[in-house]
């Protein structure tokens, strides 16, 4: 399993959200390079990132600092938030990233998915933001009727490997993840899943390793110090 501690940016900043809601965002970080340097100095493989500022206009507003980390860091590197269209998926590989997630773009143009999977297969996640079992765009400020699972079996069949399931309930809480969806998500498709949303210990962490998922994605547990990362990454590797 491989942890990827998270850099969620906001008009420059490293900030955490509470169940989504952007008007409960909390700076954690003044500085997103120094944060990612020492992510990598904890032992970090690969780094999960987020434009919530291109999340929510759809299209990138924070590519000077993720350029820099992508420069300097020299790890792998995942992002997402705003990216709506191959020219930009294209542009973000060229400069770097390891690997680029669909969100909102994936549920409302599934010809982009498509045609991403199959020019960059494995580079190309899928980001499946669920609010009471039902996926939540834009910024997460629009749910829809679609129902998680079977977004992920539709996202599977399509031809994406690589699934981050978020229960936006628990993001930023610190109260746990949602095992039984992370088991029916598990149940129901063959994709690498990566837990997202709630992680407080590094019990949640062992839970997560124990049910045989590809990642986690720690946030507010390491800015919040019940966490300490370099313990979960070699936990990761056990």
């Amino acid at each position: 399993m491989i942890i990827l501690p998270a850099i969620d940016l906001r008009n420059g900043k490293c900030v955490r959200l509470y169940k989504g809601d952007f008007n409960k965002s909390q700076v954690v970080a003044e500085d997103a390079l120094d944060v990612a340097r020492k992510f990598k100095d904890a032992g970090s493989e690969f780094i999960h990132m987020v434009d919530l500022d291109g999340a929510l206009c759809g299209k990138g507003v924070n590519e000077d600092i993720v350029s820099k980390i992508i420069e300097e860091i020299k790890i792998p590197i995942e992002l997402g938030g705003g990216i709506r269209d191959m020219e930009t998926i294209d542009k973000l590989i060229e400069k770097g990233i390891s690997r680029v997630i669909l969100g909102t773009a994936a549920l409302s143009n599934t010809e982009l998915v498509k045609n991403s999977v199959k020019k960059y297969e494995e580079k190309i996640a899928v980001g499946i933001d669920a609010k009471n079992g039902y996926v939540a765009v834009n910024g997460w400020l629009d749910v829809s009727k679609v129902y998680y699972l079977d977004f992920a079996e539709q996202m599977e069949h399509i031809g994406v490997k690589n699934i981050i399931f978020t229960d936006i309930s628990r993001d930023g809480t610190l109260k746990g993840p949602n095992i039984e969806a992370l088991v029916a998500l598990k149940e129901r498709v063959n994709c690498n899943i990566i837990a997202s949303g709630g992680i407080k210990s590094i019990d949640d962490v062992k839970k997560i390793k124990d049910m045989g998922l590809y990642g986690v994605i720690i946030g507010k547990a390491i800015y919040s110090e019940t966490i300490d990362l370099n313990e979960a990454v070699i936990l990761s590797k056990e």
